[in-house]
Order: structure tokens, then C-alpha cells, then sequence
């Protein structure tokens, strides 16, 4: 029988100098005893999984709505395919796999319904009264709003992981060390950071190819795309024209993720980093891509804005989405009595604007769209 002392005693014995032991860890905001078998990251990823928010983001938006089809991402699979990928980049750099994978599994824990366009219009509603940003949501959500246990609130997560989700940082993601330590994540939380980006860069190509609003011959004209057909030529001779390009933009994902963990150990060698704290004192990132690679993927990443993000039939279900949050965000702002009563009830310690945020947030896609017509339509049930 192996017990959490025994997975202890094998992470102080095998894990990297600089890898994050779950023996060491800062803790947590408040004291519990530990548990036979688990540690304490493994009882985080679990809390994680069983949490509301974790459920809810099946039905939340990466890209493409969820109602446009089945074949898309969705918030959750995203956060899946993060998890894959950075539990690889951590097994390769002997990295702990449980604080990667528990951290990976929360990172989007803060996201809105309707992806990016639910964020930017909650920063807009509540711009004055604190703002908004999905990771510190996050870190709200999992410290606050998940209430599970009856002896404080939050999910009682440990530092590491809490640490990890405020400073998630990517093209579309702002890293903030409030309430934090400074200096940067561990380097398990930089390694979601890195296959967050690999991830979406790689499965928003192939939705766009689904959708059809991308064709094989756009991507022809990528360098990292050719850099792919070229390092996997031999895997690719046998496959039809469609075939070759799903799986050139399928082995994009190893490309990328075999970089990083190439231009990392070497980044870590050469920063002599040999402590948890090393890594947090260190002048930058330790987890990242190479820089000649990275230019091909910020040409990949200007190709997806313009083509897939900017693409009408993407702006006109954004837009829609905006207003419809827009609207909902009203209704409760001006009449307060149709907010759910337990959410009515923190308004008056909490601000009447962060709770109706708090609530939208919160929504899938399809719930929003529901509440919309609820709302608004007079023949609706509510």
C-alpha cells in the first residue's frame, strides 16, 4: 500500500531540485489535516474536478458558440488538452505532474460564457467598480465563491496552485501578482502557461478548418506549418491532401511542446535555479519557447486573429453574445429583486455590480441564452 508518505518520500527522492514538492508547499489559507493517501496538490486537483465551475465549463465557449455545433472546442476539452500537454512538458523536465496537471485543470476556472467577448463586456460594465479579469476571478472563485465546505469558503487550495492561476500569463491572458508573493509561478505553473498557448494556437487552426473559414491552402503559407510538413515528411507520404493538413496541424502540438522543452532545460541549466525560490528570484520565465520558433507562432497567431477571430461569422456571434450579457447585466442593475436570493443577499457587503458579475460570470453559454429570453421575451417561463 502506498501511502501520502510514501508519494512525499518519492517526490523529495526523484522530483528536479527545482520542482515543487507537495511536502514544501506554503499551504493553505486555512489549516486541515492531511489526508492518508493523497497529497496535498492531488487533493487539489480533485477539489478542482468536483467543483461547480469545472462542470460548468463544458458548456462555455472557447472559439466557436457551443450551439454552432458538436464538433468545436469547448472551454473544458481546451482545459483537457492543456492538461495533456503540460503534464508532458513536466514529465519530460522532471517537473511534479499532480501540481501541473491540478494547476492546468483550473487555469480557465475564470472564464465567462461566450469566451473572450463575455470578458471584455463585463470589463466594460464594471470599469469603475474593480473591473474585471478572468484570472483573478479564478483565484476569486476557487478562495470565494465555490462554498463546499462548512468551515470556510473557497475550495482552501494550496499557495502553489492559487499562485499559479493569479499569474497565468499568455497572448490573451494578464499575469498579476496580487495578494502574492512577486517573482514568477513555479515552474509547474509556467509549464501550463506554455501549453495553454500551444494548445489553443494549435486546436483553434484545426476548428477553423472544420468551420470552414480556413482553407488547407491558407496554411501553406505559414512558416510553422511548413517547418511541420517538413520535420514529420515521413509520417505524412501516405495521406490524402485533407489528411496531410488535419495531421500537420495535429503535429503542431509536438513541435511546439518539443521546443519548449528543449529551450527550457536549457534555460534552467543555465540559470543554475536549484530551489522552488530560485526559480521565483530568477531575472524571467524558465518555461518558454525558443525565439526563432516563437516568431513563427506570433505569425500563426496573427493568422488565426484575422482569419478566425475577425472572421464575420465568428463577429457576429460575438456581437450577439455581447449584447445578450449586456441586457442581462441591465435587467439585474436595475431591478435588483430578480437576482436569485442567495445572490441578492451579498449585494449589500459586496456591491450590487460585482455580485451581478459574479452571477454572469458564473453562466454556460446556453444558460445565458436562456436567461436572455427569460428576461426579455413576455411569453416566456421564468
Amino acid at each position: 500500500m502506498i501511502t501520502r508518505p510514501d508519494v512525499e518520500a518519492r517526490e523529495r527522492r526523484e522530483l528536479a531540485p527545482f520542482a515543487a514538492r507537495s511536502a514544501e508547499s506554503r499551504g493553505r489559507q486555512h489549516p486541515e489535516p492531511e489526508h492518508e493517501y493523497r497529497t496535498a496538490y492531488q487533493r487539489d486537483r480533485d477539489r478542482i474536478v468536483h467543483s461547480t465551475a469545472f462542470r460548468r465549463l463544458e458548456y462555455k465557449t472557447q472559439v466557436f458558440l457551443t450551439h454552432e455545433g458538436d464538433f468545436f472546442r469547448t472551454r473544458l476539452t481546451h482545459t483537457m488538452e492543456v492538461a495533456q500537454i503540460a503534464r508532458t512538458i513536466a514529465r519530460a523536465l522532471n517537473l511534479n505532474e499532480d501540481l501541473t496537471e491540478t494547476v492546468a485543470l483550473a487555469h480557465d476556472l475564470g472564464h465567462t460564457p461566450f469566451g473572450h467577448a463575455g470578458e471584455e463586456t463585463l470589463r466594460e460594465l464594471m470599469a469603475g467598480h474593480g473591473g474585471f479579469e478572468h484570472n483573478r476571478h479564478g483565484v476569486r472563485i476557487i478562495d470565494y465563491l465555490e462554498h463546499p465546505y462548512p468551515q470556510f469558503r473557497g475550495l482552501n487550495l494550496t499557495y502553489e496552485v492559487r499562485e499559479s492561476i493569479a499569474k497565468h500569463a499568455t497572448t490573451y491572458d494578464d499575469s498579476s501578482a496580487e495578494g502574492f508573493d512577486d517573482g514568477w509561478p513555479p515552474l509547474e505553473g509556467q509549464a501550463v502557461d506554455v501549453a495553454d498557448s500551444i494548445a489553443y494556437d494549435s486546436h483553434d487552426l484545426d476548428d477553423g478548418l472544420t468551420m470552414g473559414i480556413i482553407s488547407p491552402e491558407d496554411l501553406e503559407g505559414l512558416a510553422i506549418f511548413r517547418q511541420a510538413a517538413e520535420d514529420f515528411s515521413a509520417s505524412l507520404a501516405d495521406l490524402s491532401p485533407d489528411q496531410r493538413i488535419r495531421r500537420i496541424a495535429k503535429l503542431l502540438i509536438q513541435l511546439m511542446a518539443s521546443d519548449a522543452i528543449e529551450t527550457s532545460e536549457e534555460a534552467i541549466r543555465e540559470a543554475g535555479v536549484a530551489s522552488v525560490d530560485d526559480v521565483r528570484a530568477a531575472p524571467g520565465r524558465l518555461i518558454r519557447i525558443s525565439g526563432n520558433l516563437g516568431a513563427k507562432i506570433a505569425e500563426l497567431e496573427a493568422f488565426l486573429m484575422q482569419r478566425v477571430y475577425r472572421h464575420y461569422r465568428v463577429v457576429r456571434m460575438t456581437t450577439k453574445a455581447k449584447r445578450f450579457l449586456r441586457r442581462i447585466f441591465e435587467a439585474y442593475l436595475t431591478n435588483p429583486d430578480m437576482l436569485p436570493p442567495e445572490h441578492r443577499a451579498r449585494s449589500d457587503r459586496e456591491g450590487l455590480q460585482r455580485v451581478i458579475t459574479d452571477y454572469i460570470a458564473a453562466m454556460t453559454d446556453r444558460f445565458a441564452q436562456d436567461e436572455y429570453q427569460r428576461l426579455y421575451e413576455p411569453f416566456e417561463r421564468v
